[in-house]
Formats: C-alpha cells, sequence, structure tokens
C-alpha cells in the first residue's frame, strides 16, 4: 500500500491522508495508491500540507505500518522530550548568557 504523509503547516505536526483530509494518527490513513502523486500535488499547490510525501507501508490489523524504519518513528509522534531541551539563556544549562 502506498500512505500519503507531510507536516501539518501551522505545528510541523507529522499528518497522514484520510482520504478527505489530514489526520495526525496513522490509523486514519488510507492507501493512495496510484492517485497518491496527484493527491500529493494537489495538497501541497493548495497549501494544506508541508512537504508532502509518499511511503510503502503495509496493512496489518492494528493499521498501516510504514514500510521505512524513518517512516516508523515519524508515525510515533514527538521523539524529543520538551523536559531535555535547552534554553538559550539558561546558564545552568550551559548556555552563555552575556
Amino acid at each position: 500500500m502506498k500512505l500519503l504523509t507531510g507536516n501539518d503547516l501551522s505545528t510541523g505536526d507529522v499528518v497522514w491522508w484520510t482520504g478527505r483530509d489530514w489526520s495526525r494518527h496513522i490509523e486514519d490513513a488510507v492507501d493512495v495508491g496510484g492517485q497518491g502523486e496527484a493527491i500529493l500535488r494537489a495538497e501541497e499547490g493548495a497549501r494544506r500540507v508541508n512537504v508532502p510525501y509518499l511511503i510503502d507501508a503495509e496493512a496489518t490489523e492494528q493499521g498501516p505500518r510504514p514500510a521505512h524504519i524513518k517512516d516508523r518513528i515519524r508515525a510515533l509522534g514527538p521523539t524529543v522530550r520538551p523536559d531535555l531541551t535547552l534554553k538559550p539563556a539558561d546558564a545552568d544549562a550551559g548556555a552563555w548568557v552575556i
């Protein structure tokens, strides 16, 4: 199966094509088959999604499973813990404050 994915324009979140619109949940994604390129061009042209692209996936009982590990990680959601990020002006975090 082929899935269409990209990033939400306002939040940067990973989104998946549902057949009508975009969802943040891969379980909502549908197989775009041979229509993927046309949908991709239309959605990018309408500025509803940033950098859409097609990926290979397989249908499972739990929903679509991306074939490539990179896309499986994207499907899981954010992998950076916000509490571990450095603040630019936080001297305790090792940043220099002038």
